[in-house]
Formats: C-alpha cells, sequence, structure tokens
C-alpha cells in the first residue's frame, strides 16, 4: 500500500515497543488507532528481535526497526538512531518502559516524544501518562493503557483493537479437514502455566470427532509432544515450533476455540477476534491482559488464596511450594461454566 511520505502534516509516527510478544501484539491497537485517525499517516515501528515475524506484509506500516537484545546496546544503538533522526518524526511514542528506549526516545529528533511516567528519563519527555489500571477512568487493559498515549493526537478516547494480518497463504499453509481447537499448553513462567497433566485430562474431555492441535514455539515442541502422548483423544496434532506467528494467528482464527494460558497465544486470539478460554493461574485478569472481545472467557481458582496473585509476571516455581493457584477443574476449562 502507497503511503504518503509527505512532511506537511504532523503525521509521521514512530512506535516502540521492544518488550514481549503478546504486549508487541496489544500494542497493535495504536497502529489501528493511527490509521483510523488520520487520512496518510506514515507509520514506523521497532520491536525485538524475534516478534518481527508478526508484521510480514502488515498494510499499514512503512517500516519495522528490529532491536536485538543479545547483540549488544552501544554495538547497534548510534547505528539505528542516526536511521531514525533522519526520518524526521513528528512522534516517537515509547510504549515500553526500559532505559534504553527510553534513550532512544528522547534522542530521535521527534518534534514530540510521549511516554509512560514509569519509564525511565520520562521526565524529559514531552508528555508522559501514568501507567496503571484504573477502571474508574476507564483503563481496564493494557490496550487501554497504550492509546491514552495518544490524547491529544488523535480525537475521541475509544478503544481500538489489536490486530494481526495473516495472509492468504497463512491459511492455506494451516488447513485441517474438519472442525478443530488449539490448545497452547505452555508458557515462559511455571505459576503462568496450567499444569500439562491438567491440560491432558481437559483433552481427553473434548469431543473425539475433533481435531486438537497443539501450539506454541520451538521450545514447547517437547512439553506438547508429552501431552500428545499421554492423553487419550484420538485427534491431537502436536504442531509446536512448525508455524509462524501469523499461520499460528491463521489457525487460531478458524479454530472452535482456543484454549491458552495468560500468554502470547491469549491475545493473538484478540487481535483476530477468535474464541478464546484463558486459564489465569498465579496471575489474575485485573492485571490488564485479559481476553478482549465477546467471545473470551476466563477460568481461575474459585480459591481466596492469600498469596495470588503472588506477581503479575510469574515466576519459575511457586513461592508457597503448593501451586493451590492451578487447582481449577478440568470441566471448567474444557467447557463447563459452572
Amino acid at each position: 500500500m502507497p503511503v504518503d511520505d509527505t512532511h506537511t502534516s504532523p503525521s509521521r509516527f514512530l512506535l516502540i515497543q521492544t518488550a514481549f510478544t503478546g504486549d508487541t501484539i496489544l500494542a497493535t491497537a495504536v497502529i489501528e488507532k493511527l490509521k483510523a485517525s488520520f487520512p496518510h499517516p506514515v507509520i514506523d515501528l521497532m520491536v525485538r528481535k524475534g516478534n518481527e515475524g508478526l508484521f510480514d506484509h502488515h498494510p499499514h506500516l512503512r517500516s519495522l526497526y528490529v532491536w536485538d537484545k543479545h547483540k549488544g546496546t552501544y554495538r547497534q544503538f548510534w547505528p539505528l538512531l542516526i536511521k531514525i533522526r533522519r526520518k524526521h518524526y513528528d512522534f516517537c511514542i515509547n510504549l515500553h518502559r526500559h532505559h534504553t528506549m527510553a534513550l532512544i526516545t528522547l534522542l530521535s529528533g521527534a518534534r514530540e516524544t510521549i511516554g509512560f511516567s514509569t519509564s525511565p528519563l520520562s521526565r524529559f519527555f514531552t508528555r508522559r501518562c501514568p501507567y496503571a489500571i484504573n477502571p474508574a477512568a476507564g483503563l481496564t487493559h493494557e490496550v487501554d493503557l497504550f492509546l491514552k498515549l495518544l490524547t491529544g493526537i488523535v480525537p475521541g478516547t475509544g478503544r481500538s483493537m489489536p490486530r494481526l494480518y495473516p495472509s492468504q497463504e497463512d491459511f492455506e499453509g494451516v488447513t485441517i479437514d474438519g472442525p478443530y481447537v488449539t490448545v497452547a499448553p505452555t508458557s515462559v513462567w511455571f505459576t503462568k502455566q496450567y499444569p500439562p497433566e491438567k491440560w491432558v485430562k481437559v483433552i481427553d474431555l473434548l469431543d473425539p470427532a475433533i481435531t486438537v492441535c497443539l501450539i506454541g514455539g520451538a521450545p514447547d515442541r517437547e512439553a506438547c509432544e508429552w501431552i500428545r502422548e499421554h492423553s487419550r483423544h484420538p485427534k491431537v496434532e502436536n504442531r509446536a515450533g512448525t508455524l509462524t506467528f501469523l499461520r499460528s494467528a491463521a489457525l487460531i482464527t478458524k479454530a472452535r476455540m482456543n484454549y491458552v494460558n495468560d500468554s502470547a497465544p491469549l491475545h493473538i486470539a484478540s487481535a483476530v477476534g477468535a474464541p478464546v478460554t484463558a486459564v489465569f493461574c498465579s496471575t489474575i485478569p485485573a492485571f490488564g491482559f485479559g481476553p478482549l472481545g465477546d467471545n473470551g472467557r476466563v477460568v481461575e481458582t474459585k480459591e481466596a488464596l492469600p498469596c495470588r496473585p503472588c506477581g503479575s509476571h510469574g515466576h519459575k516455581q511457586c513461592p508457597e511450594g503448593h501451586f493451590r493457584c492451578a487447582d481449577i477443574g478440568e470441566e471448567r476449562v474444557a467447557g463447563d461454566r459452572s
């Protein structure tokens, strides 16, 4: 899609989001809001290496900067900053809260620099917003906080939804005969992951006539294979490590249901408008990362645990040693709302 590249209006934007995959997916709501608010916005985006595949053939982006966290800060900082300054941005909007990204924001040469007040160096930004969920102010989700950064730039305060754009080729690459569901059983954090033996029981409760597709990245393939081998369901496929982000999005789009943890596949489902069942163990939806849309549901423990939530990002092991927040009935996850 051709982009108006003139400099006659304040329509050149650099967005910075170099956090994890889920945060990057949610940040696409800002792209959608800018596209809806300006006739021909020029939008560039900076992401961490590994997340660039989310934006293949994206229709609203001019260019993508990739920040390699393993390459070394100073080795890539100055060459990248030189490229950014040559673009003469009107707005540099930092959606991340990291020192290096704050420094890039400040030195970007943009007419306005915008970010959260919790970001390092934010006192030097031209504008900053609090980073806090505030239901009384209509801020109930991370997406709402991201869009709050556009106050004064775009009219209105309505929520734009995050969106991914899998291609026709992506859809053709994940065709499955008959109805199917996806299960994304893993997480980087142990306490955000519904236990594998419980996922086995959930899968065994599902209709044996439908296909169950286990999804995840390459590091998740072994865990998904364990679940497949231990399940009695007759139609379980392990597709972990075989799909790009956008092919995963295509698969999730057409699924009858998508079963996930509090992890990136949850936000992929939101970004393609797909039905999703999200299991929250140590974390809670009130942190602002629940499903978006009317076709999402949350399943969590009914027990009032004094230790829950034990942190916003999860832990490698349960701090209390019992992991009772994962004591959630498999029937409830599979679809019994009682």
